[in-house]
């Protein structure tokens, strides 16, 4: 018998390992830094629940983090994720860890706070940033959910793809095996080692909405969809209302106002169904990944600084 054809060793797709159709086009729609403030929390909600967006991702050292989880205490259906992290929003948008500074200083930059989310920041940041003490601050942020009875779905990173270092996506990794939550994996090489573990990760490249132009930004969205392929995909979005408080504080509002308009829009909903593309959540994804189906909490090897 001949087993060498050129379907032979053909990997199933994670859509596949998720329960669809071969041909089905999956889509997941999450929208980033819920918490960084009260106009994107505003953002957010209405994309997720007048919208087309599936989940969101809370950042809980940013400003507004408190409110975001009394949102989400308000809507217990509404599936979220924890956006990890370990840099602040922009350079003039500046705030501290979860864990005590002085348990973390490898996080910190000279003012004492996370550091700017700039290319250069992020150098600084993962040239010196210690594995246990990175551990200290995503166990205080997972923990931070933990308290409030919320339970999220997955975990993701916030401006660092993949943790930005192998070891810290190993982390990630390992967090969300012991807490029950899937990981947002988009990088090649975490990706091979996802299919080799039978994890339901991306099959497509992955769109971050900061990397689009703002000019013609819905016409493109549409094309996107169009053009989705078969297989699981994963946009990571940034809605935003815009406000003056906004645009005074987040060199970022174009993009988030953009992403908010063409979300909420009656057309984007008329899309999916033009194409055929069903949106999710990390919900299913979950439910494939190791570890307990719940977050009740933990065995840590470190002690507990929340």
């Amino acid at each position: 018998m001949d087993t060498t054809g050129p379907h032979q060793h053909t990997p199933r797709l994670s859509s596949e390992l998720l329960g669809f159709d071969p041909g089905a086009r999956v889509l997941i729609v999450n929208c980033d830094d819920f918490g960084l403030d009260e106009d994107v929390n505003a953002a957010v909600i209405d994309s997720v629940e007048r919208g087309i967006a599936s989940s969101c991702s809370v950042m809980l050292p940013a400003p507004a983090a408190a409110q975001a989880l009394q949102l989400l205490h308000e809507r217990p259906e509404m599936p979220f994720g924890i956006h990890l992290t370990m840099v602040c929003e922009a350079a003039r948008h500046r705030w501290g860890p979860l864990a005590p500074k002085q348990l973390v200083p490898s996080l910190l930059d000279d003012a004492g706070e996370l550091f700017a989310p700039t290319p250069d920041g992020r150098a600084r940041l993962l040239a010196r940033a210690r594995t246990e003490e990175v551990e200290r601050e995503f166990r205080a942020q997972i923990d931070a959910v933990a308290r409030t009875g919320l339970q999220p779905t997955h975990l993701d990173f916030h401006c660092l793809a993949d943790g930005g270092r192998p070891d810290l996506l190993q982390l990630a990794l390992a967090l969300g095996a012991e807490y029950g939550l899937a990981v947002r994996v988009w990088l090649a090489p975490g990706l091979r080692e996802a299919r080799r573990r039978g994890l339901p990760v991306i099959d497509h490249g992955f769109l971050d909405s900061f990397s689009l132009d703002l000019d013609g930004k819905a016409a493109r969205y549409a094309r996107l969809l169009a053009e989705l392929p078969p297989g699981l995909s994963e946009w990571a979005v940034h809605p935003g209302l815009g406000g003056p408080n906004a645009r005074a504080a987040d060199d970022g509002w174009r993009v988030r106002r953009t992403d908010y308009e063409f979300l909420t829009s009656p057309r984007a909903r008329e899309l999916l169904t033009e194409q055929g593309v069903t949106v999710i959540d990390y919900r299913p994804l979950r439910g494939r990944w190791p570890g307990p189906e719940h977050l009740s909490g933990t065995s840590s090897s470190h002690p507990r600084h929340t």
